[in-house]
């Protein structure tokens, strides 16, 4: 078991607590750099679609795990970011600049989708945004003269500073230098007063407000960033499809993207990635043992939603705090052992005066 000896104050916003987290986040860094050479084109591909849903993932996590407002048509921003890309690439616009104005569209949308947020919450705050989700993908379908409507539109391969990124591993590292700033970003952001303003709105509304934080403001900020970071992720995931239609952004997305953050780990940096991964390498696995099931199960249209379905329920029920969540059970189980103790982990609620007179 690892005892901190801490010595000063800056030990406690530091990004690596320890030796460990530097070895192993270096390990997972140079495995990421050298996939290019080492994994085959088809799981390279996959492994960009898990950075680009990763870097959603972020934008998503730090609306609902971390400042407690759940989205339910968070396809839309992704559909915004990608949209605006195809657009403003499609008219000679640099990658960059495009990308920037992917991101602050995004941003802009979500600011105005926020604003609900000031006066609901909880179920109604999630049906608002789902009705927002219908809004933009009816927009999408309309607007032809600039989304090219139901016949979609096709999106060229990025170039930045006059080099081509079409290839699979020049896209994989942009995607890959993406998501580790955004990474970054997100972490150091919640350890800043705002990120912590976050939190304490997510435990408690009334607390937050007692001691002096602009619900109003928050709110709306965790919304323009989250967007933000949804518009850069449709945009990457426009250049790597290079087709984009308005059914790719519609409800079940959105769906997915919160099924993602739920079944990772919701509350944590870690589960964004995690989730990320699971919602790329579900389909995989589920057509790899299609074949070995009954023709009746096997071959049902629905197989791959009553999968989704049944994870989801059973992540609920038995492990709530998702996939990171159990890991932190093991390892704090070998950290323990053999004095570990078997309800450590137990769920309790929490809750102050005024939330529970409510």
């Amino acid at each position: 078991m690892r005892f901190i000896f801490k010595t000063d104050y800056g030990q406690d916003i530091k990004l690596a607590r320890h030796g460990g987290h530097v070895f192993w986040y270096g390990a997972l860094g140079l495995l990421l750099v050298a996939a290019p050479w080492v994994v085959p084109e088809y799981w390279l591909a996959q492994l960009t679609f898990v950075l680009i849903y990763g870097i959603v993932g972020l934008g998503l996590m730090l609306l609902a795990g971390f400042t407690g407002l759940f989205s339910l048509g968070h396809a839309a921003f992704l559909g915004v970011g990608a949209y605006t890309q195809a657009y403003l690439t499609s008219h000679a616009v640099p990658f960059p600049i495009a990308l920037a104005g992917a991101a602050a569209l995004s941003a802009v949308v979500g600011v105005v989708v926020g604003l609900p947020a000031l006066r609901v919450k909880g179920i109604y705050l999630g049906i608002a945004t789902l009705s927002f989700g219908f809004i933009v993908e009816e927009v999408f379908a309309r607007w032809e003269s600039v989304t090219g409507g139901n016949a979609g539109k096709r999106v060229a391969a990025p170039e930045l500073f006059g080099w081509s990124l079409g290839s699979g591993g020049a896209f994989y590292f942009l995607c890959l230098a993406i998501a580790v700033v955004a990474t970054l970003a997100i972490l150091n952001l919640l350890r800043s007063p705002t990120g912590r303003a976050f939190v304490a709105i997510r435990d408690s509304e009334i607390s937050a407000q007692s001691m002096g934080i602009h619900l109003a403001r928050y709110k709306t900020l965790s919304f323009a960033l989250s967007a933000a970071l949804a518009g850069i992720g449709g945009a990457l995931y426009a250049h790597k499809l290079q087709f984009i239609s308005p059914d790719q952004f519609n409800i079940l997305q959105s769906i997915d993207l919160l099924l993602m953050i739920v079944v990772g780990g919701l509350g944590s940096v870690h589960g964004a990635f995690l989730g990320a991964i699971f919602l790329i390498s579900m389909p995989q696995l589920i057509s790899l043992t299609k074949d070995h099931l009954p023709p009746v199960i096997g071959q049902a249209p629905g197989l791959q939603s009553v999968v989704y379905g049944a994870v989801l329920i059973a992540f609920v029920l038995f492990e709530p705090l998702g996939i990171y969540g159990r890991w932190l059970k093991i390892r704090t189980w070998f950290q323990l052992f053999p004095f570990y103790r078997k309800g450590l982990f137990k769920r309790q609620k929490s809750f102050t005066r005024s939330d529970r007179l409510r």
